[in-house]
Order: structure tokens, then C-alpha cells, then sequence
């Protein structure tokens, strides 16, 4: 199968036409008794950092190894049209926790975030913190009698809206900071003691949530497993990058043998929960849900989202095209995939309904029709929102909004009001801009996308009054934080 004109992305993806078919007759009897259990349904929420949408070999990766990931997919369903809130990690985790758009919490950068020396635009006066009045899904699974836990990174607040107090029974890494200052020992992280020598952090957490099932097999769960990986600093297990390195990369799209450690060591930790779930006799009762909170980076120590345009902190859909697997014993086809376009909102509200947890207003739609393979879902466009600027990124984008109409997708540039317009159908990798051609069309999604704005009360940038229209915004050439190992 290919996603539109993309390439393919694996052989199980042809199941579909067929199997879709043959297996809804199937899963039809099996989903009602999943809805049954005899017990609550367990939720494991597995979140990358800036994990690509082809990153994984299940999605098309001709270099990176992901045989668990790509074992969970031939077990669930994959989304060829996920996306994630926002183009950065922040944003994207805010609104897995409430199920809101970035836009509504005012919460729209990783924080602290970034500007550049001569902006045109300043942002707007936003929200670095979660909210504690904002109910996130840790507290609805508590209410409803539910361990939780939180393991891994967290960035959405300092001690005062850390994980405890946002309805997690444990912490284990979760602190404001965007990322780990190193893989291996010492750690850095305050409330994550320090291993032995040579332990390498993804696997750590991997063995912290597997350890957490063990231990809490007999009482409902929800685990969240936000790992640091494949954020910077790239650095992967060393027996791992020997094994990449000795690989042929020449004429490969996937080329970094430290990345795509990194990867097979994501997978890895992925397995070990999985595992646990199996060792445990939980799995057939546990939902599991993977995916990413915004694209890969791409740089020459990361990665590529060919065909997509650009990566990580892009307006296009590199920034935002994520993948996403889900399991849900008794309910998902195993080896069916889904081209519905989806978003990272539409988790929170799967996560509770597939545990049977209603919840208060949220701009996600549940899930289960497309995982029931019962319909459709009654919703045709997403949104997003950043107010803010990702110069210093490869691609990266100054203040924007966008909407996903149907196949359209409609980006407006707030520095100087300008307009493009893609088909996504027949043009994934947004090449040619339809702004020019189909004017009325493009004039009507941006009237949407204002309306949008204002029913969200979205915050918008402001004129810089100090900017010097005679100098450039940013200098490309200048110095950046450091950003991790070459290859």
C-alpha cells in the first residue's frame, strides 16, 4: 500500500482491502466481549520524542530495526494520517494529558521556548505550565480507581505541576526539562537514581514500567511511558551503533548509526512492556497506544521524513505527521491499518472510553468506531496553532496556523499574511502550493481557520516594535545549542 504518493510502507499494510473484509465479521463478536471484561480495562500510553513518521520499519524504515513495534502493529491497527498536536514536544503533551488543543490551554511552545534576535513578532504571553485546574487523563483514571504512573519525560511544569500533582501515583524522570543531559550515567535526572556503569536510560525506563506491571497485575492500571528517546543528545548503546555502522548506508533514506541505535533501543524498551503483559496474563485486558508528540528533527545526526516536507518544529507535514499504533485485545483487526486523518487530542478520548471513564469537554473524538471498524468519525477537519518561532531548526517554522480540511491543508504565515495551500492527496510532500490557482477555496479555509481561532481563543502574536526591518529576523549561521553526536 502506498499513502497516497508516498512509498510503501510494509507488506502488512496490503491486508486492508482484503482483510478488512474478512475479519470485521470476526471481531465483531470478539469486541463485545473485550466491552465485558471481567475486570477493568489496563491503559499503557507509550510516547516517543521526536520519533518520525517513517522512523519505525513497520512505517517504512530502511535502516532502523523495530521488530517489537513492528510485532505490536501486526496485533493492531496502524494510522497512516496521525498527527500530533503541535510541532513541538510541550504542546503535544499538554493536550495528551487533557485532551484540549494547544490553542485553548494557551500552552504552545516547549518551554521555556526560543526567540530569535530581530523578530518581527513577539509571542504572545502563554502558558509554560500545565494548569492544575486543567483535569488530565492521570485524574480520571484515579477517580475511576485506577493506579497510575508516570515514567519518563515529563516538561510540562516544574514542582508545582509535576506529574504528583497532576494525578499520578508515581514519578519516576518526569521534571520540567525537554531532555536528558546524557543516556548514560549520571543521569542528571533528580528524581531518577543512577544506575551501574553502562546502563543506558531507554532501557531503564523500559525495565521501570516493565517492574510497575509486575507489581500492580491484579488492580487496573494506567501507565505512561513518555520516553526521552530519540530526542538529543544522540547518543545510542555502543554495541548497538557498531552494528548500524558495519551496516551499507550509502544509498539508504535512514543513514545515522547512533540514531537508528537509538531506535532499536526504543523498540527494545517497547518489547519489555509488552512482555510484561504477556508474563503478567495481562495483555488480552491491557489497551496500548504508541506513538509520537511531534516529527523527526532532521538534521545530519538524525534522521529523514521523506516524502514528507521538512521535520520537527515545520509548519508542513514533516512538523506534525507522527505514527501511531494501537492494541486493543478483542477489538482492533490484527495487521489492519486506517487512513483517517487522526490527532493527538483523539487519545485522551479513546483512552476513556475504552475504559469505560466519561469525561468533561475535550476537543478529541474517540477512536473506537475506527478501531471497531464500525464507521467513521464525525469530524473532517484539525487545527493548529504556533504563535512562535523555530528558526534555528532546519525547516523550521515562524509564527503559523494551519487546517486540514478533508485532502487540503491550508498554512498561514503570520509574519507576513501569507497563504499556501496543498492537496495531500496527490501531493504528500507539499510541492506545489494550489494558493494561486484555487484563490476562493483557499480564501473560505482561512475564514474557517479565523473562526477556529476565535472559538479556541487562541493568542496571537504581536508587532515587535523594536524590530529593524533592514536586518534579517535570525542569522542562519549563527551558533546553536549543541545539538548532539554525528554519525
Amino acid at each position: 500500500m502506498r499513502d497516497k504518493d508516498g512509498p510503501p510502507l510494509s507488506p502488512f499494510f496490503c491486508l486492508r482491502s482484503i482483510c478488512h473484509l474478512l475479519l470485521t465479521l470476526v471481531f465483531v463478536t470478539a469486541s463485545h466481549a473485550a466491552e465485558r471484561p471481567d475486570g477493568k480495562l489496563n491503559v499503557v500510553l507509550i510516547l516517543a520524542d521526536d520519533l518520525g513518521w517513517t522512523d519505525l520499519a513497520c512505517y517504512g524504515s530502511d535502516l532502523y530495526e523495530t521488530p517489537h513495534l513492528d510485532q505490536l502493529a501486526k496485533h493492531g491497527l496502524c494510522f497512516t494520517q496521525a498527527y500530533s498536536a503541535c510541532t513541538v514536544c510541550s504542546p503535544t503533551r499538554a493536550a495528551l494529558m487533557t485532551g484540549k488543543y494547544p490553542a485553548r490551554l494557551h500552552l504552545t511552545d516547549w518551554s521555556p521556548g526560543q526567540m530569535p534576535d530581530n523578530p518581527k513578532l513577539l509571542a504572545p504571553d502563554w502558558t509554560k505550565e500545565l494548569p492544575l485546574k486543567e483535569q488530565t487523563l492521570a485524574e480520571h483514571f484515579k477517580a475511576a480507581g485506577y493506579a497510575t504512573a508516570s515514567i519518563g519525560k515529563w516538561h510540562l511544569g516544574g514542582e508545582t505541576c509535576a506529574p504528583e500533582r497532576q494525578g499520578f501515583d508515581v514519578n519516576l524522570a518526569g521534571t520540567d526539562k525537554a531532555a536528558p543531559p546524557s543516556y548514560f550515567p549520571p543521569y542528571g535526572i533528580p528524581n531518577l537514581p543512577d544506575g551501574p556503569a553502562g546502563e543506558y536510560l531507554t532501557d531503564r525506563l523500559g525495565d521501570e514500567a516493565a517492574k510497575r506491571i509486575g507489581q500492580w497485575k491484579d488492580r487496573p492500571f494506567f501507565l505512561y511511558l513518555p520516553h526521552f528517546a530519540v530526542h538529543t543528545p544522540i547518543q545510542g548503546r555502543p554495541d548497538l551503533v557498531a552494528k548500524y555502522k558495519a551496516k551499507p548506508r550509502a544509498k539508504l533514506r535512514h543513514k545515522n548509526s547512533h540514531y537508528a541505535a537509538m531506535v532499536e533501543s526504543l523498540d527494545a524498551a517497547v518489547g519489555r512492556v509488552l512482555d510484561a503483559l504477556e508474563r503478567n496474563g495481562i495483555a488480552e485486558r491491557t489497551l496500548v497506544i504508541f506513538t509520537s508528540d511531534n516529527g523527526g528533527r532532521i538534521t545530519k545526526d538524525t534522521t529523514s521524513n521523506a516524502p514528507l516536507r521538512f521535520g520537527k518544529a515545520s509548519a508542513y507535514e514533516g512538523g506534525v505527521r507522527v505514527p501511531l499504533i494501537i492494541r486493543w485485545p478483542g477489538v482492533t483487526a490484527p495487521g489492519s491499518e486506517c487512513d483517517t486523518p487522526v490527532i493527538t487530542m483523539d487519545l485522551f478520548a479513546t483512552a476513556l472510553e475504552a475504559a469505560g471513564i466519561s469525561a468533561p469537554h475535550h476537543d478529541g473524538v474517540s477512536l473506537a468506531p475506527l478501531l471497531r471498524v464500525r464507521g467513521g468519525l464525525a469530524r473532517s477537519e484539525l487545527f493548529w496553532h504556533y504563535p512562535h518561532h523555530q528558526h534555528y531548526q532546519l525547516g523550521g517554522a515562524m509564527p503559523y496556523s494551519a487546517l486540514r480540511a478533508g485532502d487540503l491543508k491550508l498554512v498561514e504565515f503570520h509574519d507576513d499574511n501569507r497563504v499556501e495551500l496543498y492537496d495531500l492527496r496527490t501531493d504528500i510532500g507539499e510541492a506545489h502550493d494550489l494558493a494561486a490557482s484555487q484563490p476562493e477555496k483557499a480564501a473560505a479555509l482561512r475564514e474557517r481557520l479565523h473562526a477556529w481561532r476565535r472559538e479556541v481563543d487562541a493568542q496571537m502574536p504581536v508587532p515587535n516594535p523594536r524590530h529593524d526591518p533592514s536586518r534579517p529576523q535570525y542569522d542562519p549561521k549563527r551558533p546553536q545549542p549543541p545539538q548532539g553526536e554525528c554519525p
